[in-house]
């Protein structure tokens, strides 16, 4: 009797912990790899549009689940609570678009060392501060094509002016740098570059520095906007000043955002990359590195699904496609998408 007792006893132990065994692995099996992307600021359509391709690929790759964050207004500040919280939340990953490219650094590098992969995109982070930076494109060629687009809208004479982002964007400064490069060359030289100003991503002080450009500078022909904020409010500016026809924008846009301002005049032509890709591209990098079938070193591939593959380079940064021209024949295509 005692023995059958012991038997019975045992068994139903074996059994108990099989069981629990059974509900651990399947807990095991439903948890996510949490990837955060962090972007500038909320509200603004280029990361929504983003976050459609970070969905996207979430739902190819299966586990994984997307939290979309970032501040109300393009702050480094922001930025830096949100992945303070990030951290607590012990996230797999963090993609991140930077209001600044230092001032992350250490934060970032604090998430790192808890084990969290930090991928940059779009505006990137200083070396030490990720594991890669995803350019949309390569900065001359942004450059270059930005510089042609005003060139051809205002015949290859005027003077043009640049109204970016915040004055600490890193994309932008780059893109900007490369714009006095390419206006430095013969063939543009009288393409005239009056002002910079910086509307900070904000449509309604984008939307003022505009109004003062072309208030400021009466010769002005052409405002030239490398975010999708500023080139869409600099737009509006020139239809309310009643200057269609005689000053263009021209810039980095969403079709979505552009097409009625092409049908008004305002604007000739504009550029972007799908920043479905990139958000789509960017979370499977993440992914990846978390997995551990990425490294961050020089000539390292990286799979990014329907995307193919990314190859980094000396700064470990990668690119992902060249800008693609919007005008009045395609817009309305492409307004459909994003």
């Amino acid at each position: 009797m005692i023995l059958k007792k012991i038997l019975l006893t045992a068994l139903t132990v074996s059994i108990a912990v099989n069981m629990s065994g059974g509900l651990i692995n399947s807990a095991q099996a439903a948890e996510k790899i949490k990837i955060a992307m962090v972007v500038k600021s909320l509200g603004n359509g280029f990361f929504d549009a983003a976050h459609e391709g970070a969905k996207e690929a979430a739902k190819e790759l299966g586990d994984v689940e997307i939290i979309y964050t970032g501040p109300t207004t393009p702050t480094a500040e922001g930025q830096i609570e949100i992945i303070n919280s990030l951290i607590s939340q012990k996230v797999s990953a963090i993609a991140i678009s930077a209001n600044d490219a230092n001032a992350l650094v250490p934060i970032t590098k604090k998430a790192m060392q808890r084990g969290i992969r930090v991928v940059s995109f779009d505006s990137g982070i200083a070396k030490e501060g990720r594991l890669m930076q995803l350019n949309p494109s390569n900065a001359q060629l942004i450059g270059l094509k930005q510089i042609q687009m005003a060139s051809d809208a205002i015949g290859g004479a005027g003077e043009v002016a640049i109204l970016s982002a915040t004055a600490q964007a890193t994309n932008q400064n780059i893109w900007i740098g490369e714009m006095k490069k390419v206006l430095a060359k013969p063939e543009y030289a009288r393409i005239k570059l009056v002002a910079t100003v910086y509307g900070d991503d904000q449509s309604d002080k984008s939307y003022r520095e505009a109004i003062g450009l072309l208030r400021s500078n009466p010769n002005l022909k052409a405002i030239i906007s490398p975010t999708t904020v500023g080139i869409n409010a600099a737009s509006k500016a020139v239809v309310d000043e009643h200057l269609v026809g005689k000053v263009f924008v021209t810039g980095l846009g969403l079709p979505s955002e552009m097409a009625g301002h092409v049908k008004s005049g305002a604007v000739k032509s504009f550029a972007i990359w799908n920043p479905i890709d990139l958000g789509y591209a960017v979370t499977y990098a993440a992914y990846d590195f978390v997995k551990g079938k990425a490294v961050a070193k020089p000539g390292a591939s990286i799979a990014v699904g329907r995307m193919g593959k990314i190859t980094l380079d000396a700064n470990t940064e990668a690119a992902l496609a060249p800008p693609f021209t919007y005008y009045k024949d395609n817009v309305d295509k492409f307004a459909k998408i994003f």
